[in-house]
């Protein structure tokens, strides 16, 4: 019997449809497997229902009201250890978000490659219990404690 793939879940929540299009399908071919949403109120709906995900991948100016960092909140109180990737053009918001635990952010414009990239690398990281930090010159903090 020949050996099973696991495939992580991305629930991936971007307003700009050609956006999360191509990163949906970048992830896609990167071995992800991807839930879609264009806001966070779908997002919600998608956790809400039970739905396994392994990652929220989020911008952070959604057009519904609620922003990616509320988004995350709520999502942090349903799944506490969720790790969280963080996505916007307003690279002041992403950088007091640096330190959230189990998170990283994603300054726009990024290359869809870069965010399989980010979420492998998020998921890769040790657990709640250590403290890591990797910064590369393209733009990108992961934090994890």
């Amino acid at each position: 019997m020949g050996a099973r793939s696991v495939r992580f879940k991305v629930l991936l929540v971007e307003d700009e449809i050609l956006i999360s299009e191509m990163v949906a399908e970048v992830l896609a071919e990167q071995g992800f497997e991807v839930h879609a949403v264009g806001s966070a109120t779908e997002a919600l709906c998608v956790l809400k229902a039970g739905t396994s995900i392994d990652v929220l991948f989020t911008d952070i100016n959604l057009g519904d009201g609620m922003d990616g960092v509320t988004l995350a909140m709520h999502a942090r109180v349903l799944a506490p250890d969720l790790p969280v990737v963080f996505a916007s053009g307003r690279w002041a918001l992403l950088d007091g978000l640096a330190d959230l635990p189990r998170s990283a952010v994603l300054r726009k414009p990024y290359s869809p490659h870069r965010a399989g990239v980010v979420v492998a690398q998020l998921l890769a990281a040790p657990g709640p219990q250590s403290r890591e930090r990797m910064i590369e010159s393209s733009g990108f903090v992961v934090e994890h404690i």
